[in-house]
């Protein structure tokens, strides 16, 4: 396992009281929650046989996490993007949902929240409608499924819904944490290797999902520690105060 970096608060994560409330944690889909690679491929393969493009699936699968249009620009002019990624997005459902699977500890990891009284959100680049199938099919079940939104983009999901944790298996997922202000977590079991997420500014690195609630259990209870020693201290000089 690699070292937990932080068990630092994330800026905007405490109340001006110092209390924390349940955690809200945020979680990327592909390679983070679901193995999605036997899908997309078969997704791409569809799209290459009808259009006659010649597409690499193989090479494709193995740099997941961008959005859809990045991927689709290495074997389309910039004038058929739009159309293509159209086209794939209404494919996906048909070749790509059923031969996807769960990551290990994907179910753990979003029960390990819910078991503190926390929310759990997956904000992820992929089509907000696929993305719910995914899950749907997979039988993980969030409180909220935010898509469309890549790197700092993200930032703004994870903002608006008060996430202080985010997961993801991508740089742009350390990437998209770090404009939210948020902890970034990473899981090396995507494209991008623990040495990658590390230097992108990852605060702590896990394995795999596996490793995640035992994480959680420690980060919130450090973080309620913390919160407690904020309280005394408020209290004390609130004490102070009213005898000065």
């Amino acid at each position: 396992m690699g070292p937990m970096a932080s068990l630092s608060t994330p800026s905007g994560a405490r109340s001006p009281h110092g209390a924390r409330s349940a955690p809200t944690v945020g979680f990327d889909l592909d390679m983070t929650l679901i193995d999605s690679r036997p899908g997309i491929h078969a997704a791409f393969s569809a799209l290459a046989a009808e259009t006659g493009v010649l597409i690499d699936a193989d090479l494709a699968i193995q740099r997941l996490g961008p959005p859809l249009e990045l991927e689709l620009a290495n074997w389309f002019p910039e004038d058929r993007i739009a159309e293509m990624v159209d086209r794939y997005r209404e494919i996906y459902p048909t070749f790509a949902i059923t031969p996807t699977t769960e990551m290990p500890g994907a179910r753990e990891a979003v029960a390990a929240v819910r078991k503190l009284g926390g929310r759990a959100l997956v904000v992820t680049a992929k089509y907000t409608p696929n993305a719910e199938l995914h899950l749907a099919h997979l039988g993980i079940e969030p409180d909220e499924i935010i898509g469309n939104l890549w790197a700092e983009a993200k930032g703004e999901a994870l903002r608006e819904h008060g996430a202080s944790v985010y997961v993801g298996d991508h740089t742009g997922d350390v990437r998209g944490a770090r404009a939210a202000g948020a902890l970034s977590v990473a899981v090396p079991t995507g494209p991008c290797d623990a040495a990658e997420l590390r230097a992108a500014g990852a605060d702590v690195i896990l394995p795999d999902l596996l490793a995640f609630p035992e994480w959680l259990r420690s980060y919130a209870t450090a973080e309620g520690e913390a919160a407690g020693e904020a309280d005394a201290a408020d209290a004390a000089d609130a004490a102070t105060a009213d005898f000065a």
